[in-house]
């Protein structure tokens, strides 16, 4: 499993709650959405003839580059889209027989008010308890070295953090040991839901 020192990733939410859960409360409990969970068991299909591909990846905070989480997540992703046998070869340069494959992460608030309820759970020694959660918007663009036409895929993801008296999102989200587990498990599912779609798409199937 990657390590992840989840304070340079400066996600809002998170970094709120788990002070306040440290000075205060003791630990946080953090939960991946079940939304995205099947992809663990998806079946990529695999193209007739695979090509190489230029692999390119970016984790952001709010839209802007983050690239302390790029790095740290870089290998992991890579990693998985070698698993996929989706291409033949994963490179890091351009070459004449490449496509080009975009895979993005955007880490965006889903609780306004994540400040307010970390500090109000700090002050009341944690009887009160929060749950923020926190959206991850993965992106895919795929352009083939023919050039023809983009093929995209989405996909929306989510981690919560419960701390104090709550009793966190059970019915909707699957309990992790830790941040680096939840982040490792979002990454996953995250990018091999769009990696089945690329696979199943008629267009990334199709012999050029």
């Amino acid at each position: 499993m990657i390590r992840i020192n989840h304070r340079p990733l400066r996600w809002a939410a998170l970094s709120v709650l788990a002070a306040a859960s440290t000075l205060f409360a003791g630990c946080a409990n953090f939960y991946v959405d079940n939304g995205l969970r099947a992809a663990d068991t998806a079946q990529i299909t695999q193209p007739a003839s695979p090509k190489p591909v230029q692999l390119f990846f970016s984790f952001q905070t709010k839209g802007t580059a983050n690239a302390q989480a790029t790095q740290q997540l870089k290998g992991q992703v890579t990693d998985l889209v070698k698993q996929s046998g989706l291409f033949s070869e994963i490179r890091e340069t351009a070459a004449p027989d490449a496509g080009v494959l975009q895979l993005t992460i955007n880490n965006v608030p889903l609780s306004d008010d994540a400040v307010s309820k970390g500090i109000m759970t700090g002050l009341t020694l944690g009887l009160a308890g929060s749950t923020v959660g926190d959206g991850y918007v993965c992106d895919l663009q795929y352009t083939r070295s023919d050039n023809s036409p983009k093929i995209q895929a989405k996909a929306n993801h989510a981690i919560y953090t419960s701390i104090g008296a709550s009793n966190g999102p059970e019915a909707a989200a699957t309990k992790m040991s830790g941040i680096n587990e939840a982040v490792t498990t979002m990454v996953r599912q995250g990018i091999k839901t769009l990696l089945v779609k690329l696979s199943n798409n008629p267009q990334f199937q199709a012999t050029p």
